[in-house]
């Protein structure tokens, strides 16, 4: 596997930018998650993320390794946020750098898709009306 630098978090702050970048980089693609005011037809107020984060971290840091593998990718970073957040706010962030943008797009998209998939993160939605429920909580990360 090339010299790929990989970085994967769980965080309760607010994500912001990662420092990145590369001169033999020609391509940075960038995937923000947010929090929409609408689910199946509901309107939602906020979502709350849960995490076991041990084995979020170790499974979020393993997707980035095989992100690493599969694509000629330089640079893969992902932050998923857990705790309330409210309308608007960035839930998950990927960055991406590559030296074209084929190669960053197909890897930034295969992240979001593992992240989802793999990673033991829950969302629960609060609606307009008061209640709330764990959506899509079938899988270890079905977030």
């Amino acid at each position: 596997m090339p010299d790929v630098a990989t970085h994967f978090e769980i965080t309760e702050s607010p994500i912001g930018s990662p420092d990145l970048s590369l001169e033999s980089a020609g391509a940075h693609v960038v995937f923000e998650g947010w929090v929409r005011d609408h689910h199946q037809g509901r309107e939602v107020v906020r979502l709350e993320y849960e995490a076991y984060v041990a084995m979020a971290v170790k499974e979020g840091e393993r997707v980035m390794a095989e992100a690493a593998s599969r694509f000629p990718i330089q640079a893969v970073w992902c932050a998923h946020r857990i705790g309330v957040l409210e309308i608007g706010e960035v839930a998950v962030r990927i960055d991406v750098l590559a030296g074209h943008r084929q190669e960053a797009f197909a890897a930034c998209s295969w992240v979001i898709d593992a992240i989802k998939e793999r990673v033991p993160i829950w969302k629960k939605e609060t609606y307009r009306e008061g209640d709330a429920t764990w959506v899509n909580v079938e899988g270890p990360g079905a977030a």
